[in-house]
């Protein structure tokens, strides 16, 4: 059993060490982002098991579970709206050496995405724009009477 506790710190220290490691050295916000989700999750939830295995009593291993549970369902999900929101918002500047942004060509054209952000920026975002959807807090894109 110590050696399975043993090959869990480790390993599970050596995912955060990667994940700490990826926050300092990776260029843009989403690649950080990435880093710190995926191997930072691992590496807490393998963290976690080596807890559950060490410690007597089903109590510690019940909740160390529900943590690992917990771990995986929201970090990569609020990852992922946090990195979409600040996409949208413009607060991003992707990597020189990015090649392909799916997301703006789902968008649309970049003409497009610049005249959104300058929107948003002003605080009045565009109703026509396929984005505008995606961007406004619910109650806040309400329909607009025919006169107006």
């Amino acid at each position: 059993m110590s050696i399975l506790v043993s090959a869990c710190l480790l390993i599970g220290g050596g995912f955060v060490l990667v994940a700490a490691i990826g926050l300092v050295r990776l260029p843009d916000l989403l690649m950080r982002m990435h880093a710190a989700t995926k191997a930072g999750t691992l590496g807490a939830g393998l963290l976690l098991a080596a807890v559950a295995f060490s410690v007597p009593g089903d109590g510690v291993a019940v909740k160390a579970v529900a943590t690992i549970v917990f771990l995986l369902l929201t970090a990569p999900i609020a990852s992922h709206v946090i990195a979409r929101s600040a996409y949208y918002a413009g607060d991003i500047k992707l990597w020189d050496k990015t090649h392909l942004d799916e997301l703006a060509e789902a968008i649309g054209s970049g003409e497009q995405d610049s005249a959104h952000r300058a929107a948003m920026n002003q605080g009045n975002p565009p109703r026509s724009s396929a984005r505008a959807s995606r961007v406004d807090p619910p109650g806040t894109n309400d329909a607009v009477p025919a006169d107006a």
